[in-house]
This record gives structure tokens, sequence and C-alpha cells, in this order.
């Protein structure tokens, strides 16, 4: 599990810099909901989430969501004290972990609580992860009549001997059934896949990726698998108990993925995520909104543990552990053990970081001159779109896409 970045104490209060109200009325605000819990940590996995044998009994999930909402007023009271502009939410996301090991009452409790102390959006979009197994199609008639509109199911693959070596637990028979009852109760569906994954053949990640498009989604991502120094598959490629990653396999499946996908009527947004037109909305509409949040970098307040948060160029995280970060928010302190205020120059990386990875595209007015100067040479090699380019816009190519991290430093060096 990654250690917290460094950075400057977090005042127990909360207040924000006055730095953070420059153009606040002009973005976005999102909230995240972290809810830390599993029934098997996945060997691939870093993230900050705990099984109930970890926590033991000192930690309830029964009583994590009275946590999570007082997080919430409390978020609503630092922000109105740092004197920001009352904002309804744009969007709602709970991840995790499993944010469906709660009970499904419990996730709209929390939603019902946000929409008290912010109020939401119209047509806000609210998110939640979802194991296929922890799930009943009562729990998403609950979560549809409680607000909810959207759930993402993480599938990862349709084969099971891919499932075991990722450590994932739930039967991929169950996931067209899950993903039928969320139609039903009317929630969008995204579904979640990884490719990469050791001992995965070319034919069982097509099979995957064929068989999450016959269950109709709205929405599909697909993430390269990483693996994290400290993670039991980290453990298990340094014994040499299963083979290291290969980055050329991995690109072969991304561009198998992608014309699979295109084929079935799904349009590439951002590296990793693909939607189309379903249920009377166009592919834009069933775009990741709650992502696009990130990727445009607007504000987003972070609940739970480890949670990171980010206001007008302020960025904190909470406490790791549920236990100190409970002791926290029951004393009405914040949780949040670090922050940082970014400067100009890391906050113009980021935004071209970050826009270089969707379809919409960076603005080529970000960059400097010595920046613009590579964009010749980008279309040239095939990495970016030569016509967005003449529009004013750096937009990956297919082959860009593989290449990203490489376009990015090319563009800010």
């Amino acid at each position: 599990m990654p250690s917290l970045p460094d950075g400057d104490p977090a005042p127990a209060d909360g207040l924000l810099p006055p730095s953070v109200l420059a153009g606040a009325e002009d973005r976005a605000l999102s909230l995240y909901v972290h809810v830390p819990f599993c029934s098997v940590r996945c060997g691939y996995c870093d993230f900050n989430t705990y099984t109930a044998l970890e926590l033991g009994p000192d930690v309830s999930q029964e009583a994590y969501h009275l946590d999570a909402e007082r997080e919430v007023g409390f978020a609503a009271r630092v922000l109105a004290s740092s004197g920001l502009p009352r904002r309804p939410l744009h969007t709602v996301f709970f991840g995790g972990g499993t944010p469906t090991r709660l009970p499904a009452a419990h996730l709209t409790r929390i939603l019902a609580v946000a929409r008290e102390e912010f109020g939401l959006d119209d047509g806000a979009e609210i998110t939640t992860e979802a194991n296929p197994d922890s799930v009943t199609a009562q729990d998403l008639q609950v979560l549809a009549d409680g607000g909810f509109t959207r759930v993402s199911f993480g599938m990862q693959s349709a084969v099971p001997q891919v499932l075991k070596t990722l450590d994932r637990t739930h039967d991929p028979r169950n996931v067209p059934r899950a993903v039928q009852w969320a139609k039903d109760a009317g929630l969008s569906v995204s579904v979640d896949l990884i490719y990469g994954t050791p001992g995965e053949s070319l034919a069982d990640w097509e099979r995957s990726v064929t068989e999450a498009i016959s269950y109709a989604p709205d929405h599909l991502s697909a993430y390269s698998l990483i693996v994290e120094e400290g993670t039991k598959m980290h453990s298990q490629m340094r014994r040499g108990v299963v083979a290291p990653i290969d980055p050329d396999d991995q690109a072969e499946k991304y561009e198998l993925a992608d014309d699979l996908l295109a084929r079935a009527g799904f349009t590439w947004y951002e590296i990793s995520n693909w939607s189309r037109a379903a249920q009377g909305r166009t592919a834009t509409e069933n775009r990741s909104a709650h992502n696009l949040a990130y990727w445009h970098n607007q504000d987003w307040w972070g609940i739970g543990p480890g949670a990171h948060s980010h206001v007008g160029g302020v960025r904190w995280w909470n406490r790791k552990h549920p236990m100190p970060y409970t002791t926290a928010v029951r004393a009405g302190e914040s949780p949040a053990v670090g922050r940082e205020t970014l400067d100009d120059d890391t906050r113009r990386f980021e935004r071209i970081m970050l826009e270089t990875r969707i379809a919409d595209g960076l603005s080529i007015g970000v960059l400097d001159s010595q920046a613009r100067q590579q964009i010749a040479p980008l279309v040239a090699e095939g990495l970016i779109d030569g016509r967005e380019a003449l529009g004013g816009h750096v937009v990956l190519t297919l082959t860009g896409r593989l290449l990203g991290d490489a376009v990015v430093r090319r563009l800010v060096t």
C-alpha cells in the first residue's frame, strides 16, 4: 500500500487559504466518498482498503456511514467558512474498496446528507462502484430510488483463470445478471476491465472485451495492469512465481480493445475510457462526468480514510487508517494529515498531463513557445492528430495514446 505524499501539516479546522477563491464560481464541485472495505484484498491492489480480518473489532463497517456523514457536514462548513460560494455538487462518486460492502441504505443515507449540505446540480451524476457478487436486484433498486444514477461494475475479466491470478473472487457469470438488474432499476452502467494479467492470452482478452460488449453497457473502462511495489503480485513477480508485465503485450491488447469497441459503437474519450449512445443518451452524455472533473482539474472533496481532495490549487489527503480517521471526524476536526498549495508551474504541468489524455484535447495555447515547437514533429511521428493540431488542440492518435507519457514529457520540457 503506497505511503501518503509529503506535504505541510493540515490545520485541524480545515480552513483553506484565500487563494482558493479566485475563479471558484467557474469551477464545478464534486464529492468522492471512499469506502475502504473489501472481502478479500486482490493481489495487484495497492488502494487504501482493508478486510475485516485486517481491521479487527475496533472498526465498525456498520457505523462507517455515520463518520462519512460527519465529514460531509464538516466539508460544507469548511468551504463556507473559507469564503467559497455555495455550489451544488456536479458529481458524487462512491469508490473503494467495495462501496457495496455497505448496505445500500447506508450509501443512500450518505448521499442524502450530501444533498442536504450542498444540493445537487440538475442532472448530477451519482455513481457507485460495485462488485458483481455484492449486490442484489433489490440493492440496486434502493440505490436508484435513493438518487444514484450510475453503477460501475468491476468485471476485470471473463476468464476464470485470469480472475484467479488477480485474486478476484466474483463469479464471472454474475456480471451480466448484475448489469441487467442495474438497467432494470434505471441505472446507467459502466463495466471495468483489466488487461495484461500474467498468463492472459490475446484470445482471453478478446473474450473478455467481447463478453463485456455483449452486456450492452453505456460505458466501458479498460485499464492496463500496473503492479505496484508492496503488493502480493509484486512479490510473486520478484520471486518468479508469475511472469512480469509485458508492455508489448499490453499495447497489442489495447489496440484490440479499441478496435472491438469502435466496431460496437463505443467512442474513446480518455485513454482508458469509452462510451456509447444508449438509453436515450448520446455517447458524450454517457461519459463519466466525475472522472472528467478530475481530468479538467475541477474542485472535489474526498471523504473517508486516505481520500484526497483538491480545491482551487490546494490539495490535501486524509489519514489512511480508519481508526485515526474516525477519531478525528468524531472530534469535529479535519481528518487531513497533510496538504500542499500547487505553484503555477505544477498546475500548468498537471493541466498538460491530464488534458492530453482526453479526446477533447489540450489547447495549444496552454503551451510555451518551446513546447509548441514539438507539435509539428509529434504530428509527423503520428502521435498527435494533425487536423486537430491545425484547429489548435493536442489530441492523441491511437499510437499516441499508447505513448501518452512520452508525448507529455516532450510538451513540458
